[in-house]
């Protein structure tokens, strides 16, 4: 059995062999963050994608990113080490009763989350991830009614944060995020009077109202740097545990409990697809590849370079 110490030797070699870039998100698995030339969230990640000089783009994450990736970089090949790693938020917007929608809702801007399909985004004015969503909403005319989708957390969020009651809300939700207990949280804050609470803006507003901070993944791991904090309480995908380990070896940071006890913390089952092994295999073969239509392709890159142009 190859271990995984030999299959990061391999993915070494090939990277530079074939001038691959690896980009991984922070709710994979520890050995494939380890082995990215560059790890991040969203935000980050979309703008990595933009600028690589690359060859080859190996996206260690789901399927929406590796398209965005394809979007922003269309000369450029785009592996994806498992085309199952899909999320549950993206899938919770189908692109054909998305369309339905907008046309119910006209005169809107449409605003869309990452975590869409390419189709979604061909039908977005602009994108916006959890890093930025505010300032995005923020930057629309005050004038302008407004449809977010796909998460209804985070819309709900923007909508408490931005007084903008004019927004419409798709109903989608992230799997993970939707399954953090406020009433364990709240038992773990008893147990742990002196920690701070931070979640992302995907979760229920319950357990963001109990939040002492609440943002992306990459400002979670930002703000426990300056904070200057002992113990933390994180309510986001596990895999963030990792990134604020290394970076804060002295601090201690216990993972808010799902309600499905049956599980020691949440998980994105898609994000934990990508493995060492199928991150090798794909660079051998530079297969599975992305392959987006022009035309949708062309009309995603817009929304996506609407965002990025916010400064």
């Amino acid at each position: 059995m190859v271990d995984n110490r030999t299959w990061a030797d391999k993915i070494r070699a090939l990277k530079e062999q074939k001038n691959a870039v690896i980009l991984a998100h922070y709710y994979t698995r520890p050995e494939v963050q380890q082995v990215a030339d560059f790890v991040g969230d969203s935000l980050a990640l979309s703008q990595q994608a933009a600028d690589t000089d690359a060859d080859i783009i190996q996206f260690a994450g789901v399927h929406f990113m590796a398209e965005t990736a394809k979007v922003l970089s269309p000369d450029k090949k785009v592996l994806i080490p498992d085309p199952e790693a899909g999320c549950s938020l993206a899938d919770s917007c189908d692109a054909e009763a998305f369309r339905r929608f907008l046309e119910a809702h006209p005169d809107h801007i449409v605003v869309t989350y990452v975590n869409t399909s390419v189709e979604v985004k061909a039908m977005t004015d602009i994108c916006c991830t959890s890093s930025n969503a505010v300032k995005v909403i923020r930057s629309l005319p005050a004038d302008r009614k407004i449809i977010f989708a796909p998460d209804r957390n985070l819309g709900d969020y923007i909508k408490r944060v931005t007084g903008r009651n004019d927004i419409v809300l798709w109903d989608g939700a992230c799997h993970v995020h939707e399954n953090f207990s406020l009433e364990k949280l709240l038992a773990l804050k008893k147990e742990h009077p002196g920690a701070k609470v931070l979640a992302h803006p995907e979760c229920k507003k319950p357990v963001l109202m109990a939040a002492d901070f609440v943002g992306s993944t990459a400002a979670i791991i930002d703000f426990v740097g300056t904070d200057g904090g002992r113990e933390y309480l994180i309510a986001t995908e596990s895999g963030i545990l990792f990134e604020l380990r290394e970076k804060y070896p002295d601090v201690n940071f216990i993972p808010v409990p799902p309600i499905d006890s049956t599980c020691g913390c949440n998980d994105c089952q898609y994000m934990k697809l990508v493995t060492l092994e199928k991150i090798c295999r794909a660079l051998e073969t530079e297969t599975p590849e992305v392959v987006i239509d022009e035309e949708i392709r062309r009309r995603a890159e817009r929304s996506i370079r609407n965002m990025l142009a916010l400064k």
